[in-house]
Order: structure tokens, then sequence, then C-alpha cells
């Protein structure tokens, strides 16, 4: 904003300079063009009456070469009066035979022996005076008895608007320098209520706490905005800690009636006739669902109340150590888990967060694979090519779980990530807060969760997580995204 401000400040100054000096320099030029013409025929004027008196009394070859001679020093030019015929009477400067010859020839001399005055400037392209010639006759007849041409050099007229161009250019410098100055203080100043605003916008989003600015600084439209900030974002911090505390006394509440309620439920087993066995375990499948919905809400409601700091953890490592964990559960069920890991380094994310995606991922993918079918978890590393690792892009490791079950629909993918959102004809046993849990997991560690549709036509579930290896250190090449040796674990399916 204070750029912006300051812009518009030095933009409107040099638009009322550039409207004020140019025409300035352009009057003051002319105005220097016509004193120097004027002054030249007064001064063409004054020889002509001083050399028509010498001519009448019989004096000009003794008068007229002093006279022009004090003439040319005078005007800083040339002076030369002719007769009648055209011959020089008096010069200034010497003169060779050509030009003495040539004098009646001129246009400005022959008028002037017509009895008309004539003055002859001519400019060049950039506007300044290239030179100036005055020719006056002698004499008031009809027929003049000599005249007078006068050559007042312009070189004083240029430097002297290059210098008014120049004081001009001089004081709009400064002028707009002076603005730059006080633009700059009063756009700071101007600016400072709304900095503060953009401070504390960015303080509550990044989940600090939030602290009221002041309403009393900058304009009246500014005090409003501030006003109507402390007022909103109060309210927002209001409602967030209130949901939170909702969420997290609530799941705590629910954890112990949800345990009693299970254990009644079987205590009641040995009493229950065959035919009702069927309904007490729905009935018991639907409390475990419903615990693991509470457990759901409460790890999402501590992830939302304890914002962490991701920190460096060995993917490798978990993912292999998940994997050793689910191995049994799998080959029970008559799934094979596969584990693709290779060199890929440390990631950056939350504490816990890292095991908490590999189980919710495990168990949906488990719930989705039929019998005989194989779910992989497999690890890549995005890097930049080898002829930009010095660039400042970051790295990122690609947590690949992938089932060979029924999968999803575009439509359904784009939805997947909802809360309490199932698929259609989705196993029972799922809360639906599984995959919106990870993915708030995903965000909150600086990656993202993205799902695809599997090669295999079941789901590919990619958790992106930022790289803790500096950029410079060795990895794959540009080539590929898989690891370089990857390694392949295959558990023994039962017989």
């Amino acid at each position: 904003m204070t750029r912006r401000l300051l812009l518009s400040y030095l933009s409107l100054a040099a638009l009322v300079l550039l409207c004020l000096e140019i025409p300035l320099g352009f009057v003051y030029s002319r105005g220097e063009r016509e004193r120097v013409v004027s002054a030249a025929k007064d001064e063409a004027e004054s020889v002509s009456a001083y050399a028509a008196l010498s001519l009448a009394a019989g004096r000009a070859e003794r008068d007229l070469p002093e006279r022009v001679a004090h003439c040319a020093r005078r005007i800083g030019g040339k002076v030369v009066i002719v007769g009648a015929s055209g011959a020089p009477l008096a010069t200034s400067h010497p003169m060779d035979a050509d030009m003495s010859g040539d004098l009646a020839a001129r246009p400005g001399i022959a008028a002037a022996l017509r009895g008309t005055s004539t003055v002859d400037v001519r400019t060049s392209t950039i506007g300044g005076v290239e030179y100036l010639s005055v020719a006056a006759p002698v004499g008031q007849e009809a027929r003049p008895t000599g005249a007078v041409w006068l050559t007042v050099p312009t070189r004083t007229v240029h430097e002297r608007v290059h210098h008014v161009w120049l004081l001009l250019a001089l004081g709009g410098l400064a002028v707009l320098t002076a603005v730059a100055v006080v633009g700059f203080a009063f756009a700071r100043w101007a600016g400072r209520p709304i900095r503060e605003l953009e401070q504390a916008t960015h303080d509550l989003a990044d989940g600090g706490r939030f602290a009221p600015v002041t309403v009393t600084k900058g304009p009246p439209e500014v005090r409003s905005l501030a006003a109507a900030f402390n007022h909103t974002a109060a309210r927002l911090a209001h409602l967030l800690a209130s949901q939170r505390a909702f969420a997290g006394e609530a799941s705590h509440q629910l954890k112990t009636p949800l345990a009693a309620l299970r254990l009644r439920l079987e205590n009641l087993e040995p009493d229950i006739a065959a035919r009702a066995r069927g309904s007490l375990t729905a009935a018991v499948t639907e409390t475990d669902r419903l615990a693991r919905m509470v457990e759901h809400l409460l790890a999402m409601a501590r992830l939302e109340e304890h914002a962490a700091i991701p920190g460096t953890v060995d993917l490798g490592a978990v993912c292999a150590e998940r994997h050793r964990t689910w191995q049994a559960l799998f080959a029970r069920e008559g799934v094979s888990l596969v584990l693709f890991a290779g060199s890929v380094g440390p990631v950056l994310a939350v504490p816990g967060a890292v095991e908490q995606i590999m189980d919710n991922l495990l168990s949906n993918a488990l719930r989705a694979s039929p019998a005989g079918s194989t779910v992989t978890i497999e690890l890549r590393l995005h890097a930049p090519p080898r002829r930009a690792l010095r660039d400042s892009r970051p790295r990122w490791v690609d947590l690949h779980v992938t089932d060979e079950g029924p999968g999803m629909t575009e439509e359904q993918r784009a939805r997947a990530f909802d809360r309490f959102w199932r698929a259609p004809g989705a196993p029972k046993g799922g809360t639906g807060l599984g995959l919106a849990l990870v993915q708030r997991l995903a965000h909150a560690s600086g990656g993202e969760a993205t799902l695809r549709a599997a090669a295999t036509g079941g789901l590919d579930v990619v958790i992106r997580l930022p790289s803790a290896r500096p950029t410079g250190e060795g990895g794959p090449g540009p080539g590929g995204d898989r690891p370089r040796r990857p390694r392949r674990e295959v558990p023994a399916l039962p017989a």
C-alpha cells in the first residue's frame, strides 16, 4: 500500500510539473528569441541612422569604421555597411574579395538597397536559433544611399535556453524529491493501521491468539474497518473455541458410555436366542463404529485445538513399523500387504500424524479389498532436476496406499474428504471421518492428500509431505519418481 500511495503522489506531481515546466520552457525560448531579434533590428536601425548622417556630412570614411567596430563589439557579431552600388563602405571584420563582391547579391542586402528592411532567422530541428541576420536601408529616400547588414551569433541564445531548461529540470527533480520524502512519510502514516490489520489477520489465520487492533488511528474508514475486524475476529474466536470445546468434551463424555454399552451387549450374548444373535452382532458392530467415530472426532478436536509445529519424521521407518503391525490382520483376512520403501529420507509432519494417516488408510483399504487381492504401500521422492539442484523449489515425498477394491468414481473422489460422507455401497463399519482426518493431518503437516484411480481398478490414495532433506543432497535422478532400490516385503498368505 505504501508503494502504491507513493507512486500515485509522484505520478500526480510529475504530471503537474510537466504541465507547468514544458510550456514555461517553450515560452521562455520564444521570448528569448524574440528579444534577440528585436535587439538586432534596433541595432541595425541605429547604425543605419548614424550611417545616413555620416554620408550626408561627408564623414563616412572617418566615422563609419569606428562606429561599425564599436557596434560589432557590443553585439558580439559582424556589421557591414555598403553603398548604393553594393560596395562595402565599412566592415567590422576583414572580408576577402569574393565575399565583398557578392554582398550586393545577398537577398537581405538587395532588399535593403530597394528600401525594405529584412530579418532572416533560421532554426534547427531542436528549436534553437542557428543564426540571425538583419538588413536595413540607409536613408529614408525612395532610393537608399546604402544598406546596413548585421549578423548576430546565436550561441548565447542557445546557452541561455539550455540553462533555463536545465534549471527547470533540476527544479522539477527537487520538487519530486521533496514530494517523495513527504509522500513516503504520509503513506507510512496512512498505511500503518492497514499494516496492523494485515498482521492481525495473518496471526489469526495462522492460529495465533486474537489480539484486538487499535481503532483510534488513521482515517475514519480505516477506524471503522478496524472496529468491524475486532468484532468479527472476537466472534469467530468465540465460535471456534466453543466448537472445539464441544467436540472435545462430547468425545470424552461419549467414550465411557460406549464402552459400557459394548460390555453390556457382550454380556447379553449367552442369554440371546440363536435367531437374535445376528441383531446382537450388528449392534456390537455399530457400537464399535460409533466408538471409532468418537475417537476420530476427539483426534480432530485435538488437532484443531493444538496446532503443532511440523517436525522431522522418518517416513520409511514409520511405514515399515505400520506394515509389521497390520500384516497379521491383513493375512487373517486373506489380503496381501506389500511395502515398497526406498531411500526417500525424512519428511516434515506433525508428531503422530503419519501413524494416524497410515492406520486410517490401511483400515479403509482392508475393508474395501476382497480376499486374494493386494494392498500396496509405496514411497516416491519428487526432486528437481540435477541441473536445477540449487533452485529453491521444495522436494516432496509421496506416500501411496493402493488397493484392488471397487474404487470410486470421479464425483465420489471429489466428496470423499467431506466429514461423515460415505460412498454408496461402502462396507459396513466405516465412520466417514477417516479420510477427513487424513486430509486435516496432511494439511497440518504442510502437505496435501489426493485420491486417484488405481491402475488395478481400485483406489490410489496419495499423501504428499514436504521432504526434510536439503535440496542439494543426494536423491533420485531427474528421470524417475520411484526410489532407486525399492525394497519389497511380501507376507506369506495363510494356507
